[in-house]
């Protein structure tokens, strides 16, 4: 089989939808608070969000550029192999099926679950359904692989009955997000939190002042969980040969796609302020008083509607999000299969994953091993870890393929491109100097995770070697 049996079946809207969709999870109702408790100023605050959203936005156009001149199934790990070798390009892919999507997955499935525990509350990792191996499987967990397992399905039947979901749920979590920022706007000037966080404006933690460099550290560390909440948006690169005239229409979803969700979330975290103090107390006997950096479980967004709109805010905001997971749930699974199935036509995955059906025309296998692997990463109960270790060598990938477009500048300097990078060299090269600070800034304030990240990338180096020599005999 070859790339040719994949139908081109997704238009503009479809890939907007894709790029949004795959963005939009449970990050932007639950991340804002670890934000806050780490540069403990609404002023920072807000800049973390925006520097994030920036970076986020000149990491798209970049791929834009990369995605006109190589619009191939695999996207980035394609990227990577023109860029560089192969071994990049593996070890891209391994980390992404190991870790980053399959884990990804299975916290988004369980995220999910979590939330549908409101309305049924005998879901719960405490509520032990029968063990294997004396392995204890909570209700939550069947309920969150069954979901895993609904949704891979639905991907195995077509391109077209997946596109639907997306475009379906990314719809509704537009509606749930703007909802979110009117119902804030309605009570702005009855709202307690934008009358102390403008007082504290531009306050600073007393460690700014006796650490400066530190302080300023953690401050750029802290950009991680706004970063990773706004991720994903490459996933629509993945499906570049079921993409109609995927020269224009991917730079095209790729800007739009990550402008919409970087304003929305900037708007969000705005709303937030308005409606709670940015400082609170680990303590606090009220909302107000745990204020956004100690919202209960760090769930910001649903302590916001319940100061609006009372105990039905919980709920509502529950249904919220599970909109937003179950949409963002679809698209994780349906793009990374297309990178599989670029490994293994280079050889360098499972054979089988190479194969697309005969009648859905999509890689089913592929679909069905990464469901396999995110359902036992969901047993597991590690997903969450392995993904906080991972953020380094992610962003470590963006690096190598923002710079690439440097390289092809000179590499394939006369192939004709639809789409070029505004700006060049400026873009790629502020977005390079603003991750490579970010990398810095991670392995002084956390060199455990940098060092786990580095070792989970290294280990895809058994796998190559493996593949590799089956490729040359």
């Amino acid at each position: 089989m070859t790339s040719s049996n994949f139908v081109k079946a997704l238009n503009l809207k479809d890939s907007c939808a894709m790029v949004i969709g795959s963005m939009i999870g449970s990050g932007i109702f639950l991340v804002s608070a670890q934000t806050a408790r780490l540069v403990q100023s609404p002023c920072l605050f807000l800049l973390i969000w925006v520097l994030a959203s920036l970076m986020t936005i000149l990491a798209a156009t970049c791929t834009g550029e990369l995605a006109s001149l190589f619009p191939k199934a695999g996207g980035q790990y394609v990227y990577l192999k023109n860029a560089y070798n192969n071994l990049v390009a593996f070890l891209y892919g391994w980390t992404l099926f190991s870790v980053i999507q399959t884990g990804t997955i299975a916290a988004v499935a369980v995220a999910f679950a979590k939330f549908l525990s409101v309305f049924i509350p005998c879901l719960s990792t405490s509520n032990i359904i029968f063990s294997i191996f004396n392995f204890p499987i909570s209700s939550l967990q069947l309920v969150a692989v069954g979901l895993i397992c609904l949704l891979t399905l639905n991907n195995c039947l077509g391109i077209n009955a997946a596109k639907f979901i997306q475009n379906f749920f990314t719809l509704l979590k537009l509606i749930s997000l703007v909802g979110i920022i009117l119902l804030g706007v309605s009570i702005f000037n009855r709202a307690s939190g934008l009358t102390y966080n403008l007082s504290h404006f531009f306050d600073m933690p007393t460690i700014c002042h006796s650490n400066t460099g530190f302080f300023i550290l953690t401050a750029l560390a802290g950009i991680i969980g706004p970063l990773f909440s706004m991720d994903a948006w490459n996933n629509v690169t993945f499906t570049s040969e079921e993409v109609i005239n995927p020269e224009i229409t991917l730079p095209k979803s790729l800007f739009i796609g990550t402008c919409v969700v970087c304003t929305l979330y900037i708007l969000i975290n705005v709303i937030y302020l308005v409606v709670l103090p940015l400082h609170g107390s680990p303590h606090g006997t009220d909302i107000i008083s745990c204020g956004i950096q100690y919202a209960t479980e760090d769930r910001v967004a649903t302590a916001v509607l319940e100061v609006i709109l009372g105990k039905i805010g919980v709920y509502i905001m529950a249904a919220a999000i599970m909109i937003s997971t179950f949409g963002g749930l679809n698209s994780l699974i349906l793009a990374a299969p297309r990178v599989y199935y670029a490994m293994a036509e280079d050889g360098l995955f499972f054979k089988f994953a190479s194969k697309i059906h005969p009648k859905s025309k999509v890689p089913v296998m592929g679909l069905v091993l990464q469901g396999i692997w995110a359902s036992l990463l969901t047993f597991s109960g590690s997903y969450s870890n392995l993904l906080e270790y991972v953020i380094f060598a992610t962003l470590f990938f963006y690096i190598l393929t923002i710079g690439s477009v440097f390289l092809f500048r000179q590499k394939f300097s006369d192939r004709p491109r639809l789409f070029k990078v505004p700006f060049y060299p400026v873009t790629p090269a502020l977005y390079i100097v603003l991750a490579l600070t970010i990398m810095v800034a991670e392995v002084v304030v956390s060199p455990n995770y940098c060092l786990a990240s580095v070792l989970i990338v290294i280990s895809g180096l058994p796998a190559y070697l493996f593949w590799s020599k089956k490729i040359n005999n």
